[in-house]
Order: structure tokens, then sequence, then C-alpha cells
């Protein structure tokens, strides 16, 4: 009996995703654990790997689809000496029309059973086996069956469907069936139908001095999640703002020393790291501080995981160090050299980003001296770290020139008091003046 595979919930938050790239293409081969395309999620991109043994029958959602919904299927998979046209046959006729509708409330865990996650390859479309369809633009009760990618590049070149032959599953019309066409292929419609441009490049009449030229970027599905959830954190969580500043010519001191002394293990110790291990250790003094808002509860955690973030192609995300103030400096230099690259290669597994009960983001290699940083929720704080820069200082009663700092607390001030958020700044404050407290 042949196998849907579906769009899987690759993170709890995700209800659709674009599928990237195909990996394999109909009549080929798989086993457990293969790698069979690239998904984006609202979290990063996943590599999506077979659960079952089989022959791909089909793909039904093309590459470059966006917005399938979680249990959408996507392609068939045949078992051993099934036949492929009958295997491919047996795909849901509603798939087009689950891939396409307006995003709900996906079952995030239901659909796990059918796949894990994924990652690169192409499957173009004309690989797919030919169907000769008994009338152009098949249809099944009066839908016109076609891939989601496919009605997008018809309605911008103006192309009536109707009139395009199918070379898909079923007739089912994919993007090699329009791709080539122009509005002149559809008479219906070509008269009145008019190619609309993917891209604006004049200039939008927007009044004023918004009359400037633009080209539009379509968001991907991780700014868009970055955008719903930092609107949400600013309209839901009261922040309340806490800075100090901070002298580092110790901390840099010891810095130093332990990389000379760790240059054979191949470690090197970056600033950050230090930070990182700081505030892990600063929640351990004061633990009012690692607590999370739940509604009418709330949740005291009993471990650090520091959740950091990174500056990745697709948009900013947070992978977390856990049990960081357990850890020696040198694993989490390590652990976090892994994880930096990971997120920039979006490669990224759920469990190195979902999660963590604090926050840090550290904008001092830019030049930033200071910001206030939006709480991640369901998190309570996060700790806005900027440039360490020579400034006038007070030093044993006299002014003198250290290296400064400004660290700012953002709080939820529904879980956090302001005198127990000022005594996080402090413990944080102290640890990173007198540092040998990172180290025993």
């Amino acid at each position: 009996m042949p196998t849907p595979i579906k769009m899987p919930a690759l993170s709890p938050t995700m209800e659709e995703g674009t599928l990237a790239k195909w990996l394999v293409k109909p009549g080929d081969k798989v086993e457990a654990g293969d790698i069979m395309a690239e998904i984006e999620t609202d979290k990063a991109t996943m590599e999506f790997e077979a659960v079952d043994e089989g022959t791909i029958a089909s793909i039904a959602v093309d590459e470059g689809s966006e917005g399938v919904k979680v249990g959408t299927v996507i392609a068939m998979l045949a078992e051993e000496g099934e036949d492929l046209d009958e295997a491919a046959a047996a795909a849901p006729a509603d798939t087009t029309s689950e891939a396409e509708s307006e995003p709900e409330a996906a079952p995030a865990k239901s659909e796990e059973k059918d796949v894990v996650p994924a990652q690169a390859g192409t499957a173009n479309s004309s690989a797919q086996p030919k169907a000769t369809p008994a009338s152009a633009g098949v249809t099944d009760k009066d839908r016109i069956i076609a891939s989601p990618l496919a009605r997008r590049i018809a309605e911008q070149k103006g192309v009536d469907l109707a009139e395009v032959t199918g070379s898909g599953p079923r007739g089912r019309i994919v993007k090699a069936d329009v791709e080539g066409l122009e509005a002149g292929a559809a008479p219906a419609k070509a008269e009145s139908a008019a190619p609309a441009p993917s891209a604006p490049t004049k200039p939008a009449t927007l009044g004023g001095d918004l009359d400037a030229p633009y080209e539009a970027t379509k968001l991907n599905n991780v700014r868009k999640v970055i955008a719903r959830r930092l609107t949400e954190a600013k309209q839901t969580i009261p922040h309340i703002y806490l800075t100090v500043d901070v002298r580092l010519d110790a901390l840099l001191d010891l810095r130093k020393q332990l990389n000379a002394s760790l240059e054979a293990d191949g470690v090197k110790l970056s600033v950050n790291d230090l930070l990182i291990k700081a505030l892990a250790r600063a929640l351990q003094r004061v633990p009012a501080c690692n607590v999370s808002f739940q509604g009418d509860e709330l949740y005291q955690y009993s471990r650090e995981d520091i959740s950091v973030a990174v500056a990745a192609p697709s948009g900013l995300i947070t992978p977390i160090i856990r049990d960081a103030g357990r850890k020696g400096l040198a694993q989490i230099s390590t652990e976090m050299k892994e994880l930096a690259t990971k997120a920039k290669d979006s490669k990224l597994q759920p469990q190195e980003y979902q999660g963590g009960t604090a926050s840090l983001s550290n904008l001092g290699m830019f030049g930033t001296k200071q910001f206030d940083a939006v709480i991640n929720p369901p998190q309570a704080m996060i700790l806005a770290v900027g440039a360490g820069e020579q400034r006038p200082h007070v030093i044993d009663g006299a002014l003198g020139v250290a290296t400064v700092m400004s660290a700012t607390g953002s709080f939820d001030h529904r879980a956090i008091d302001g005198a127990d958020g000022a005594q996080l700044m402090e413990a944080f404050k102290q640890l990173c003046e007198n540092p040998m407290g990172l180290v025993v």
C-alpha cells in the first residue's frame, strides 16, 4: 500500500513551511534515514529524512512552494513491488488545496510518525512521470489541478490554466508546464489579463519624501516569525530596562591568561564566552530572575540555559548553551562556536534553539555603545551588551581611564520586580569586574 509523505511540523510554532528543495525524484529508491528534501520552517532550514524504505512514486508539491500547511501530502512512496503509476494515483485529490489555503492552527506533533527533519537537493518537475490527460487543464469536480507554484507563475504571466495541459500525476499542472508560456497562450483571458510584476521597480506614490525607488523582497519564514514574535513581545510584555556600566579590564586580563594556557588545546575564548558564563552565574545568585511568566503561574527554573542571539542569513536566531552555569569556559566556547556555525549555515536542530531560560544579545563587535533588547517570550529577561571602550572612570577614588561596557537588562515586569532585576545586574557587574568567580 502506498505511503503518503506529509509536510511535518519541525518546530512547536510551525503551521506551514516552504519546500525549498527536493533531493529525490520519482523513481528514486530511498531507505530510512535518507535525506529527501530541504524544508524552510519558521525557525531555520531543516533536513527532511525518510522514515520508511520504498520508491518515490510522485512529487505532489514542487520545490520552491511556499505556505505548505503541516499535514499536506508532498509526495507518495511506493512499497517494494508496487506499481509506481498506481501509487502516484493514490495521492489525495485535495493536496493542492491544502497547500494553497490560508494557514490555520496545525497539529504540531500529529504527523511526526510520517516524517522527520531534512535538507538540500533538487528535483526538476519535468522529471516527474508524464501523464496523458484526456483534455487540457484536467479538472477534478470542475477544479483545475495545479501546484501552488504553477498557479503563481500563471497569475504573473496572465496565463489561463484552463488552456494548459498538465504533465504531472493525474494531469496535474506543474511549474514546467507554465513557466515557458506567455499571456498569448491563454486566449480566453489574453485581452483582460495583464502580467503582474513580481517585484516593483518603480517608485510607488506614497506621498511626501517616501516617493523613492524600491525593490520588494518577499519575507522568508524566519523573518515572518521574528516580526510576529517581537510584535507580540512589545504589545503584551511590560518591559522594564536597567543599565549598568561594567569595567572590563580585569576580565580582559583573565581572558588573555586563559587563552595562553588553552592554546595547546585549540581553544580561544571570546569576550562573549565569558559574558555567557557571567550571566549564568548571576542567575544562580539571583534565581528570582531565572523565571518565566505563564499566565496564572510563574515558572522557576533550576538550570541556566542561555539563548545567545546570532545573526544568520535568514534572520536572527538564538542557539542555546544549556546548563551554562555549571559548564567550564572552554566547553562554553567550543559549543558556542559549533552552534554559531550551524546557525549561519541554517543547520541548527530544533533542540539546539528551542527553549532557554534567559537571553544574551551582544552588539559590541559592531561598535554599538548601548541598546535595549526585546524580550524573547516566554523568557522573562534578556541582557543587551555594548562595546567595551576606553572611558574616563573613577578608579580607587581618582579619575582615570578604563575599558568600560554598558549592559542593559530588559525584564518582564509581570514576573520580575525592579529590585530583583537590579540585583541581577549588580551580580553580573561584580562577576565581570572580579572574574575569578567565573573559573571556580
